[in-house]
């Protein structure tokens, strides 16, 4: 009897102690998950706070930009990165949006603005792509074109004319007539007078603006139908540069095209209208900028969109960070 009383309080003990270490192993388990989802939430927390505090930077203080293609070569170089400050000329609210303490740039501060010709894919996915591009410091770009290359929302470009200034261009060379002045000076002369930077550069030879004043002609002749009346002078001179691969002033090629269009047809009022705005220049307003690329021979710019509005310049570009063989201060 007293071995069975024995076998029952041992069996008694270890259906206890194997209760209360199963109880002990779920507790510890819980509080393992609950660990666990702490610590999930806790990064999580971390890291939408950094995305924040990234954007409200990117928004209102600085934004990290890469360069995109070669309009600004050698100033900057495709995928340099650069340093904008968002505060120069005024602190913009939201994207697109108005400014507080606005103002103007000074000739030849290299400006990031919003690109006239962008054409926007909805606001959705503006804001998307702009918040992962600003919040991975650049590293993440969305808006890309169908071929996976990155749209440009964005131009860097240097502020060529400012404030009533009219810019005129002959064979590619830019001459600026500032307010006041009676006359123009070709933009290297400009700059040497007023001790500005002397990065801007053409590389298309002279020699082959000729040719591209002949095909601008003889475009003229093929719109109005009258390829077959093409004098051969124009011909002769288009055979110069008609196997010709490099970069094409195509500025030029439709200045030359719409003065012939108006010459065959004087009463094409729409041609004449053109013709004049490439004679009389290109006027700056108050309140605006002209912006032209560096490698003035291969940048879309001002020529093609006019003068941009000041309160759609976002920054100016101060430093570039990387690589770091290339960092260096950006001076006016």
């Amino acid at each position: 009897m007293s071995s069975y009383a024995q076998w029952i309080t041992e069996f008694t003990e270890r259906r206890l102690t194997e209760r209360r270490r199963r109880k002990e192993a779920e507790k510890v388990k819980k509080q393992e998950k609950k660990t666990l989802t702490g610590e999930i939430l806790s990064w999580v927390d971390a890291i939408v706070f950094a995305v924040i505090f990234v954007l409200i930077l990117n928004q209102f203080l600085f934004q990290l930009f890469m360069i995109p293609t070669p309009s600004m070569v050698d100033t900057l170089l495709v995928k340099d990165r650069v340093y904008v400050s968002k505060t120069s000329y005024g602190i913009e609210l939201y994207p697109t949006g108005p400014k507080i303490f606005p103002s103007a740039p000074l000739r030849d501060d290299v400006i990031v603005f919003y690109n006239p010709q962008y054409e926007s894919k909805g606001p959705v996915f503006d804001i998307l792509s702009q918040m992962l591009y600003m919040a991975t410091f650049s590293l993440v770009n969305i808006d890309v074109d169908e071929n996976g290359n990155p749209r440009e929302r964005l131009y860097v470009k240097r502020a060529a004319a400012l404030n009533q200034d009219i810019v005129t261009f002959s064979n590619g060379t830019a001459s600026i007539r500032g307010l006041g002045q009676s006359e123009s000076v070709e933009d290297p002369e400009f700059r040497k007078i007023n001790n500005l930077s002397t990065n801007p550069k053409q590389t298309i030879d002279q020699s082959l603006y000729s040719g591209f004043d002949a095909y601008g002609q003889l475009l003229a002749y093929q719109e109005k139908g009258l390829s077959k009346q093409s004098p051969n002078y124009l011909l002769s001179r288009y055979q110069t540069v008609s196997s010709y691969n490099g970069l094409v002033d195509y500025y030029d090629v439709n200045r030359a095209k719409e003065k012939t269009s108006s010459e065959i047809d004087p009463s094409d009022i729409s041609a004449r209208s053109a013709y004049a705005h490439y004679e009389n220049g290109i006027y700056v307003p108050a309140g605006y900028t002209l912006p032209l690329g560096d490698n003035r021979d291969n940048s879309q710019d001002g020529r093609y969109f006019g003068p941009v509005s000041n309160s759609d310049i976002i920054g100016k570009v101060r430093f570039i960070f990387w690589p770091f063989n290339r960092a260096s201060v950006i001076n006016r």
